[in-house]
């Protein structure tokens, strides 16, 4: 074997061991050799904030996830974000950080919701350019709760407010669903075991405005790919513009 083919050989070992390293460890991935250079998030189990969760928890750490969309933002050679959702929900702050980051990047990015995008996961699915969720997915919407030991006074239940203000604001901003309807649905009895809170399907999640689009995941690349493109061109004009 030539020097060259060894050279070669070694170096797309070393990348695919990167690429594994990068999904195991941050549930990451880039595909250098597709039409447009896309990094690919995936947001599954539980979103994990202040509190480290038990080790059987499958869990997307948010001290992980927003580094890597700064440095997604910053790298010229990546021209798109596409984020996979299945979680469950989890850290109320935490999952609204990271929706806040990806909601002011330039980057273009688009969301995709297989499985389950419950909880603080419906501003994470929102919070893309562009959304979509497949047929089977389910989104569950409920008041904001929380475990442990919980002082009953005024105080808190103003806490509670001020931080499902916080969620409906976003969401509403976000997507099609004004902030009343999502508080109706937030707020619906009848419809969960113990709890109150709406579960919507794909197709529901759809017709109330909160996802964009049903889709699946080479709906969601070809609306990527298509929003690269019309930035790449605006960005063109500009600095024609602009010279």
């Amino acid at each position: 074997m030539k020097n060259n083919d060894k050279k070669e050989c070694c170096e797309n070992e070393n990348n695919q061991n990167s690429q594994l390293e990068l999904i195991e460890s941050l549930g990451q991935v880039f595909t250098p050799n597709a039409k447009h250079l896309i990094h690919c998030l995936n947001i599954i189990g539980q979103v994990e904030g202040h509190y480290v969760l038990p080790p059987q928890n499958k869990t997307t750490k948010y001290e992980h996830i927003i580094p890597a969309l700064v440095a997604i933002e910053q790298d010229r050679s990546i021209e798109g974000l596409v984020i996979i959702l299945n979680t469950v929900g989890g850290d109320v702050e935490a999952g609204l950080a990271i929706a806040e980051v990806v909601a002011g990047m330039k980057t273009p990015t688009v969301s995709l919701v297989v499985g389950g995008g419950h909880s603080i996961g419906v501003p994470l699915a929102v919070c893309a350019k562009k959304s979509f969720i497949v047929p089977s997915a389910t989104m569950t919407i409920h008041p904001v709760r929380m475990n442990g030991l919980v002082l009953g006074v005024p105080q808190t239940l103003s806490y509670f407010d001020k931080m499902q203000d916080r969620i409906i604001r976003f969401v509403s901003a976000n997507s099609k669903v004004s902030p009343k309807r999502f508080k109706e649905l937030m707020m619906q009895t009848g419809e969960l075991v113990m709890d109150v809170g709406t579960v919507l399907d794909g197709e529901n999640a759809v017709r109330e405005g909160l996802i964009d689009s049903l889709g699946g995941l080479s709906d969601a690349i070809e609306c990527l790919y298509d929003m690269i493109e019309n930035h790449s061109e605006k960005e063109v004009f500009n600095d024609t513009h602009n010279n």
